[in-house]
């Protein structure tokens, strides 16, 4: 029983085209990890707090995962939706001792006219997304101006039966098409260009994050525990690094090697946009997607590249930004609302810190604002 409720955190959907719900059964989005990563924070009364919340909600998505019906959980999503909590992106990057700026990002905190979504089922898309460069700042700086385009130009248009289903299939197609685009370019240069990056992106529609990653940038949610009255900071993406099992064997089996925790002893990463040269060694550009509902007693979403966790727990990270925003001491321009003077705040602070701190590489902070 409770490793049934531990799923229901994040609302894991039943497969695709399957009646079958046993652990055997291909998983249509990887379930979120309770909280932060690994650190022994008790993630059960978070847990049973979603429940209790969700009450009936609860209960149906075990008829749910026994018919995989989905058109009962197109109705949830709708249903969970009535109250659309808006979000709003700062950030701040600091080029730390690195020679040049190879980190980008993007903040669109509306894009719903642009990708002319199904009425009746989405009212408001959102994306926020960091990349970190590595060889150069081409494969950041292309990754940040087209990938939100090819996911634009790919998202549902017409009526669909699985929003999240269509959206999972778009996220894929849409880091799979950029990643062949940069590298067709890449190759076409003399000498061809051997940039890379990772990419961490949000995408939001309307109270569902999906969270699509590449590589060592994190996306960190902070969520409210009302029973123990504290901030959690929990992980919503998983980190690509060639030590891990899974990572290790698919280099080792397209014949590449992990030598020194790198790929062939020097990409950090293995998975990225660009590394046209590590490609055919098992690096690949197929993100991990992960959803999460947006609940009442989430504050923000902090995504930053691996310069700022160099120096920082995801937890001390949270906790930092949280006693910016308590500041009332930090100096707002007139017509300028407080709370946004704070969040800005909290983005620039927390990146000269992480230069104090030493982290040597480039560091870029994004604040994402969850309110209603």
């Amino acid at each position: 029983k409770e490793a049934q409720k531990g799923s229901l955190l994040f609302e894991d959907l039943p497969p695709a085209s399957s009646t079958d719900s046993g652990p055997g059964g291909p998983l249509l989005f990887d379930d979120l990890p309770p909280a932060g990563s690994g650190e022994s924070g008790s993630p059960a009364v978070s847990i049973s707090q979603t429940i209790k919340n969700e009450g009936k909600g609860a209960k149906r998505k075990t008829s749910e995962e026994e018919n995989g019906n989905e058109e009962l959980v197109e109705k949830k999503v709708c249903k969970a939706s009535s109250v659309i909590f808006g979000l709003k992106g700062y950030v701040a990057e600091r080029k730390g001792e690195r020679e040049e700026m190879q980190d980008a990002h993007v903040i669109l905190n509306d894009i719903t006219d642009e990708c002319r979504p199904p009425s009746s089922l989405i009212t408001r898309v959102s994306y926020f997304a960091v990349f970190d460069g590595h060889g150069g700042i081409r494969a950041s700086k292309f990754a940040a101006q087209n990938l939100h385009q090819n996911l634009i130009r790919k998202f549902p248009k017409g009526d669909v039966i699985s929003v999240e289903k269509t959206v999972k299939r778009c996220l894929l197609d849409t880091f799979k098409h950029t990643d062949e685009e940069f590298l067709k370019q890449a190759s076409s240069q003399k000498p061809a260009w051997k940039d890379g990056s990772t990419a961490t992106c949000v995408l939001a529609v309307d109270n569902i994050l999906y969270i699509a990653n590449l590589g060592d940038s994190r996306a960190i949610l902070c969520r409210y525990n009302e029973e123990s009255q504290r901030h959690a900071a929990l992980s919503l993406s998983k980190e690509h690094n060639p030590t891990q099992y899974e990572e290790r064997m698919r280099i080792q089996k397209a014949g590449g090697n992990v030598r020194d925790g790198r790929v062939l002893g020097v990409l950090e990463v293995s998975r990225s946009i660009g590394d046209g040269q590590y490609k055919r060694c098992g690096v690949t550009s197929v993100p991990d997607i992960r959803r999460c509902q947006l609940t009442p007693n989430d504050r923000f979403i902090l995504l930053a590249c691996d310069g700022l966790f160099k120096v920082f727990t995801p937890e001390e990270a949270v906790n930092f930004i949280l006693s910016c925003l308590e500041d009332e001491k930090i100096q707002t321009r007139e017509g300028k609302p407080a709370m946004d003077a704070r969040y800005e705040a909290a983005c620039n602070r927390l990146a000269n810190k992480a230069v104090q701190r030493g982290s040597a590489d480039n560091v870029t902070v994004m604040v994402v604002r969850i309110g209603q």
